[in-house]
């Protein structure tokens, strides 16, 4: 997996350090802190996840408490417009 840069995007995280992939992210203004971001699969992958039915996972807390984390196939999960 890769991450990828999309329509929504505010700013990428670790942009100027080598030893991680620049994440392109989506910062969304609430209390809660939310940051979304999308990863691109390899064919391979999706052979797999389509075979197998799972998808790892490995989070970096830093030793602080793991945050809730939420996984979906679908952007609009995620990014909800307002009307205008």
């Amino acid at each position: 997996m890769k991450p990828i840069k999309f329509k929504e995007q505010n700013c990428t995280f670790a942009e100027n350090q080598p030893e991680y992939l620049p994440l392109p992210a989506f910062k969304v203004d609430e209390p809660e802190g939310r940051v979304i971001f999308c990863e691109q699969l390899s064919w391979s992958e999706r052979l797999r996840v389509l075979l197998k039915g799972k998808i790892w996972v490995s989070l970096m807390t830093f030793n602080r408490p793991l945050t809730p984390s939420f996984f979906t196939t679908k952007k609009s999960d995620l990014i909800i417009k307002k009307p205008e």
